[in-house]
């Protein structure tokens, strides 16, 4: 045994985004980590690892991914940007292929247990929209593999349970308390890793909530459906539902389907809604007032556009080299909007050069001397597409119902639901492919956004309104909407009359009088709905106020963290987000005036905005990459620490890895959750 003491990194939070992050340590291993030495790494989380909270099994059958099986992966691959190796590794559908003989084993093979999981996978197709169950086993496979691929001093510990709190100096080891023991673990480093996080109501929602207990009214505010209590429901009861977006969809389900509801398709393809009688009636509204464009059912009928082209690092440079505050909107959205034309306009002259009436080097040349947004954009995209169906235009996609009214609600109905099936048929069908080009150019502009923003060279008021506002709804609004299958069960749902559009710019309010919720749109002046019911249709916002995680809660109130404080000379912006550097993901610590050494946060609740765990394969995902770089950091600090001793390794836990250390008993400890 090495005489040095163990390395011990405590890690809160055992989802997706741990999970990569002990991919990348395991990568890096080899390089940065003295193989004499131990490492011991401790999970902290009362959820399954691998899945977490958020994809954990025991969530409704009929809940799915708004992403194709093919377009799922934690593994990095050949269009990764990374410091440390590359480890390709399969998507999910790639995953699902082996049990049913039609792709290689991947070790460690074990079969799901659960039968329908297994049956699913066993039919997966690389274009088909899992459900989350079925990512759940994958996300538990990748798991394993990484432990399996650990060096062999490394050894992980989980602990079932919730960290609480953590102290320390920055110069010394960090205590990390757990619910329900009496030990605290000690560690050199901690990373806060636990994802989507659940937050207080604000002060909106315990007004309508306050309303809602005195009128004996059913009040919901921002949750994780998954979790969500949606019994107080009654049969035929009248719902508003605020959000158009992915939380809607899932509550859509549960309400119909989750209540016994079923669809009957006809000859045509149509879908009819068969109701069991159970279902309340969901009045529906947002600011848009339409639900999230449909995922593209196609793959690119081209060439993939070679991307980034108008805004990668060198167009990043040039505007940090301005030395100026920076507006997103003046300063840099003409070149992110640029980049996502010219993934549209790439997919469509290369693979529907028969509507097009330029040779694409002609066209491109002028496209990239050419301004975005200015007439001679317009009049190239003129002159080189002759249908103007054939143009993106993405303020009408952005906005589909400003300027428009309707004199009476069933004829806003007639007329979104019109909108929705147009949207379908186009997403999937190829011929319209260059929304495809669109899509990947937006997921490009997204992964070239981080670097801007931890400059902090925009202003205030672009973070509050436009990045954190606009920009976020727009990307979610292009990128992030449900299968096509989803929106054609909404149209079925709406003509049976489950399903009613309450219009956009939705005003919600309460009557005393009557005791009900009240929406209106200016959509269609003058109509007011009176409903029973309000159930706030998106996730909670991170909020470091409000949150619900008892280690942040505790931190926040000592002090010893800082809310994301963006500040010119007017404003002043709290995101509520976790500040850290951008470099390594180290706390922002305002006692020591810069970054805590000892203390990372990755994903949700921070600034850095590299939120999702997992990409689309050859995306060179922003995430993998700040994986990587704080995975390299990490070992290196720890290389660097004489080890915390033996305390570390009192506290409750069970080994997970090939290194096995047997457990401590301590009464009173939460079971596996």
């Amino acid at each position: 045994m090495s005489a040095t003491p163990a390395a011990v990194l405590a890690v809160v939070g055992a989802g997706p985004r741990a999970t990569g992050l002990l991919e990348r340590i395991a990568a890096n291993a080899p390089e940065l980590w003295d193989q004499e030495r131990e490492l011991v790494i401790h999970l902290i989380d009362p959820y399954p690892a691998g899945p977490g909270r958020i994809w954990r099994h025991e969530q409704s059958p009929l809940l799915r991914m708004n992403s194709m099986a093919e377009d799922v992966t934690l593994f990095t691959d050949e269009s990764s940007t990374l410091d440390g190796p590359v480890r390709p590794g399969p998507s999910l559908s790639e995953w699902a292929a082996q049990f049913s003989g039609r792709g290689p084993r991947h070790e460690p093979y074990e079969e799901p247990a659960d039968p329908e999981v297994l049956a699913e996978l066993r039919t997966l197709t690389g274009t088909d929209f899992p459900t989350r169950r079925a990512q759940s086993a994958y996300l538990d496979w990748v798991f394993r593999r990484v432990l399996a691929d650990l060096p062999p001093r490394v050894t992980v510990v989980r602990h079932r349970t919730t960290a609480t709190a953590v102290t320390g100096p920055p110069d010394g080891p960090q205590r990390v308390r757990l619910a329900g023991r009496a030990a605290a673990l000690t560690a050199d480093v901690v990373v806060l890793a636990q994802g989507h996080l659940g937050s207080a109501p604000t002060g909106e929602h315990r007004a309508m909530a306050s309303f809602a207990r005195r009128h004996g009214r059913f009040h919901l505010p921002p949750a994780f459906t998954a979790d969500a209590d949606l019994s107080g429901l009654r049969p035929g009861e009248h719902v508003v539902l605020r959000g158009f977006g992915l939380a809607f969809v899932d509550l859509m389900v549960l309400l119909t389907e989750g209540r016994g509801g079923t669809y009957r398709t006809a000859p045509d393809g149509t879908l009819t809604y068969l109701p069991s009688g159970r279902e309340p009636v969901l009045h529906v509204g947002s600011r848009r007032g339409v639900p999230y464009h449909a995922k593209t059912g196609y793959r690119l009928q081209g060439p993939r556009p070679p991307l980034p082209r108008h805004f990668g690092p060198e167009a990043v440079d040039a505007l940090l080299a301005q030395d100026r505050p920076l507006d997103l909107r003046r300063d840099v959205w003409p070149l992110m909007a640029k980049e996502i034309g010219y993934g549209y306009y790439h997919e469509l002259f290369h693979a529907h050069p028969e509507r097009t009436a330029l040779a694409w080097p002609e066209f491109t040349a002028a496209y990239d001397r050419l301004d975005w947004g200015g007439a001679g954009m317009a009049g190239l995209v003129a002159a080189a597409v002759p249908d103007p169906a054939d143009r993106l235009d993405l303020a009408a996609l952005d906005r589909p119902l400003d300027g428009l009214v309707f004199p009476t609600p069933d004829a806003f109905q007639e007329h979104l639901r019109a909108h929705i099936a147009q949207d379908v048929a186009r997403r999937e069908n190829p011929e319209f492919s260059a929304d495809l080009g669109a899509f990947l150019a937006l997921l490009s502009v997204y992964g070239s956004l981080p670097r801007l923003v931890a400059a902090g060279r925009l202003t205030a008021r672009s973070v509050a309104e436009d990045l954190d506002g606009w920009w976020h709804g727009f990307f979610s609004f292009l990128a992030s909407g449900p299968p096509g299958f989803r929106l054609r069960q909404l149209l079925a749902l709406s003509r049976a009359g489950i399903v009613r559009f309450a219009g956009a710019d939705l005003r919600i309010g309460t009557d005393e009088t009557t005791g009900t919720f009240t929406a209106a749109s200016p959509t269609v002046p003058g109509h007011t709905v009176h409903a029973t019911a309000l159930i706030e249709a998106y996730v909670p916002a991170a909020s470091l106020d409000r949150t619900e995680d008892p280690l942040l809660r505790h931190l926040h109130r000592a002090g010893a963290l800082a809310e994301d404080v963006v500040t010119d000379s007017c404003h002043v912006h709290r995101s509520g987000l976790l500040t850290v550097s951008p470099a390594d993901g180290r706390v922002l610590d305002p006692g020591l005036g810069g970054p805590h050494p000892r203390r990372v946060a990755l994903g949700a609740p921070t600034n850095s905005r590299a939120v999702a765990a997992f990409a689309r394969p050859r995306t060179d995902a922003p995430a993998f990459r700040q994986n990587d770089a704080v995975a390299r950091a990490l070992l290196r600090t720890l290389a660097a620490t004489a080890g915390p001793g033996r305390e570390a390794g009192t506290a409750d836990g069970d080994p997970v890895s090939r290194r096995i250390r047997p457990p401590c008993r301590t009464a009173g400890a939460p079971s596996a959750g």
